[in-house]
């Protein structure tokens, strides 16, 4: 039976994934936006919501009983590092740490903060990770046998374009990630080739320099990013703050994620199994995704839970407003 009470919200930060995640909570019944924490001036900061205090972060802990979860929306995967842990001994959290290589790392310091508050932290929710991590592990549960391969784009990428706003000297970026024409129908048409980092994407940079900075040395900084360009062939592109505005303002995004693999005694049949997103806007639908973990992370929180998860530990009946009896009619 679901709760009569609604779940409160807290956004811990207002960008473009706050403003999302506002959104996604009006489309809920379940659910009600407590409270908007930030480190601006609060009275510059406008959201949609009527009467939703909004809060300087240095006040949050003074809203411990006010808000059941808090979603983690102000961060960068430099960020949240920092912040998840910090704030989940305090508050069930939700963040959408996204550095693949760091998440069990980062896994490790949340759970171990999360256990001595006694809180619920769920990380690396998402579309990737996140609904692509999930269909890796069904995929590769169902066809044992078989390769992965994930392409991300054409979109852009929040957290790579972040990266790039952090080096000295840019004042603004947008980054792509392309996917490899002939890389993703090679997958498609079945053929399990190996592939490269290098080979299955590359990455598209434009930039809006400070006045006088070093260009090359910006470009050199960027191409050799760990975790975020070094692997790939990057072009990147100086621009000014107007041709940003006109040509880049969009955030759309998306990308396919294959398990192409084989069953029979002899391997003689083969499968492949596609999840194909397609993004008008990145920050909405990855907003989306964080409010339906905060649902799972207030039940689990309900049941005594505590302790860092994943979207790979969280039953799917847990992210759906709906009853186990409502699901079981119409979506079993």
């Amino acid at each position: 039976m679901m709760n009569q009470m609604k779940t409160r919200i807290g956004i811990y930060g207002y960008g473009n994934l706050g403003r999302g995640v506002e959104a996604a909570i009006c489309h809920t019944s379940d659910m009600e936006l407590a409270a908007v924490f930030t480190r601006r001036d609060p009275s510059s900061v406008a959201i949609q919501s009527p009467g939703v205090p909004i809060v300087m972060t240095s006040e949050l802990l003074n809203w411990k009983d006010r808000i059941d979860v808090l979603i983690l929306c102000g961060g960068s995967a430099t960020d949240l590092p920092g912040q998840t842990p910090a704030c989940v001994k305090d508050f069930n959290v939700i963040d959408s740490f996204d550095t693949h290589a760091r998440i069990p790392e980062h896994f490790a310091n949340v759970d171990t903060m999360a256990k001595v508050g006694k809180h619920v932290g769920i990380i690396s929710v998402g579309w990737d990770p996140g609904l692509f991590s999930l269909a890796r592990v069904y995929s590769n549960a169902v066809l044992p046998t078989g390769k992965d391969y994930t392409f991300w784009g054409k979109g852009l990428s929040q957290g790579h374009s972040d990266a790039v706003r952090r080096i000295i000297g840019v004042k603004d970026a947008r980054q792509y990630t392309i996917p490899v024409e002939s890389a993703l129908a090679s997958v498609r048409n079945g053929e399990q080739p190996e592939l490269t980092t290098r080979q299955k994407h590359t990455r598209e940079v434009f930039v809006v320099a400070e006045e006088g900075a070093d260009k090359n040395l910006i470009e050199q900084e960027i191409k050799t990013m760990p975790n975020y360009f070094d692997e790939y062939d990057t072009t990147v592109h100086f621009i000014s703050e107007e041709e940003l505005a006109r040509d880049h303002a969009g955030m759309g995004h998306g990308g396919f994620v294959f398990r192409s693999g084989t069953t029979g005694m002899k391997n003689e049949m083969h499968h492949i199994i596609e999840l194909n997103l397609k993004l008008d806007s990145n920050p909405q639908f990855t907003s989306s995704v964080l409010v339906a973990y905060a649902r799972a992370a207030k039940r689990l929180y309900d049941e005594g839970r505590c302790g860092a998860y994943t979207v790979l530990d969280i039953p799917p009946a847990y992210l759906c407003e709906q009853s186990g009896d409502e699901l079981r009619a119409h979506l079993l």
